[in-house]
This record gives C-alpha cells, structure tokens and sequence, in this order.
C-alpha cells in the first residue's frame, strides 16, 4: 500500500515540477532616453508603438514597415537605422536606466505587408544614435 501512495505521490510531483512550456511574452522597446515607445508582439515578428498601432515587423535581423520599407536592422536586442546608428533596446541593452512601463493600449489590427523593398546593405553597426528617435524609424515604415 505504501509504494502505490509513494507512487501516485511521485507521478504529482513530476506533475507539478515538470519543465512548463515558458510564457509567450511582449519584449518592450526603449528609446535612446529609456522610455518605452514599442514593443515586439507576442509572435515574435510584429512590433507595435505604445499606444496600440501596429508600426513594423521583424524579419530575421532585418526591421520593416508595413509599408515594405526596410527601417532598420535588430541586431543583439538593438534596433539599429539604416545606416547602422542605434535608435532603439529591449531592457537588457538600454545603456541607461529604463522607465517604468505604463499599460499598453489595445492592439489594432496589422495592415498587410506592402511589397519589401530590396534588402539594405547592412552597414557596420555603431555605438553612436540615429537623428531619428525610434518612434519615427517605426512610423516611417506605416507610411505608404
């Protein structure tokens, strides 16, 4: 009788100890003054500005409006412009302090993807900051 107990005690605990699939979670992103102006949507791909419109989408290192223009590039948890000048970071690569994160307004559905330009030629990417503040990287790229 003890074994099938210890068993059956054994079979929960795996249950409750088992590796559970981690949470899909949005990646907010910063602006070079570490406030948070977009994030990057639960799959992984579709960024939106803070409140709710849908600006850009990330294709392998390559950043694109919806309107098929290449913005920029996402390279080590940095948004880098075109000419490979930083703009924007996830909480971990922000060289300064980050702002608390208000609520986020409800999404707004994703336009469909303009026709992509052809692909930039990545430029060496530097440590100095783009002209662009990445709010207007990400709506250069809305706009058709």
């Amino acid at each position: 009788m003890a074994s099938v107990i210890s068993a059956a005690t054994d079979r929960v605990a795996a249950h409750l100890f088992a590796d559970k699939e981690p949470e899909v979670m949005e990646v907010p992103l910063f602006n070079k003054n570490g406030k948070p102006v977009a994030y990057i949507a639960e799959d992984k791909e579709s960024i939106y500005l803070w409140d709710g419109r849908p600006a850009a989408y990330v294709t392998e290192d390559q950043v694109f409006g919806w309107n098929g223009k290449q913005v920029g590039w996402f390279t080590n948890g940095t948004i880098f412009d075109i000419y490979g000048l930083r703009a924007g970071f996830i909480k971990s690569k922000s060289p300064l302090a980050t702002e608390m994160e208000p609520a986020k307004a409800a999404k707004q559905g994703k336009p469909a993807k303009g026709e992509r330009q052809q692909q930039v030629i990545k430029p060496i990417m530097c440590y100095g900051y783009s002209d662009k503040s990445l709010e207007e990287l990400l709506e250069a790229g809305s706009k058709r």
